[in-house]
Parts: C-alpha cells; structure tokens; sequence
C-alpha cells in the first residue's frame, strides 16, 4: 500500500511539475500574437471597454466574473474560480469542461505551447 501511495505521489508531483514547466516556458510575445484570436470577443486595455466577453487586463490572480459591466454566466459566477495559470490553461483548454454553462463559445486552444503562452501574456496585462 505504501508503495503504490509513493508511486502516485511521485506521479502527481511529475505532473504539476511538468505543467509547472509548460506555463513557467510560456513566451508572451508569441502568446499577443496567438491572442489576436481572442480580441473579437475581448479587449485587454486598462479600463477597457467589454465587447462580447469582458476586458481581460489585470486577469491572472482575478476571481472569476469580477469586471464590473459585464453579465457573467451564473454557473461562472457560482465558480468561485480564482484565475491563476492552471485554471486559466484548463479553461484555454476547453472553457465548458470547466465550467458546463459558461457563455464563452470558444472552443479552446488545443496546443500547450499556445496556451502557455497566451497564459504568458496575460500575466503581462496588470
């Protein structure tokens, strides 16, 4: 029993280990070009005006549907998520296997490099 807790555990310290890596690697440059995706729906200047989705400056470190104005999916805001790099890969991910009811029609961003660095980018934004 000990060792299968062991194995596990070093498997699961690998694994945030590993995508520790992949955000800490995220290049912010490379990141504002792959959010040109995004800028349809979002803006990312301080103060800036909502579009279709909220202003997404000062984001990372935000609990979820805290941008005044903008009318937030109640499933979001009954998240009580806190954006932080790995909820923020999950979401760029897949936005409804986070959260089921979200208003966000995005598909996601399926590869890793790209969610890093769009993470990357958004750390930028404060």
């Amino acid at each position: 029993m000990k060792r299968i807790f062991l194995m596990l555990s070093v498997a699961v310290m690998a694994a945030v280990s590993l995508s520790s890596a992949s955000f800490a690697d995220g290049d912010a440059v490379k990141g504002k070009k792959v959010f040109k995706k995004c800028k349809a729906c979002h803006t990312v200047d301080q103060g800036g005006k909502k579009l279709i989705g909220p202003n997404l400056f000062g984001i990372v470190g935000a609990n979820a549907g805290h941008m005044k104005g903008y009318k937030y999916s109640k499933a979001l805001l009954a998240s009580g998520l806190t954006w932080n790099e790995a909820t923020l890969d999950t979401w760029l991910t897949k936005p409804r296997a986070l959260v089921k009811k979200t208003k966000m029609t995005f598909s996601g961003l399926k590869k890793d490099t790209q969610r890093a660095n769009v993470i990357a980018y958004l750390k930028t934004l404060k």
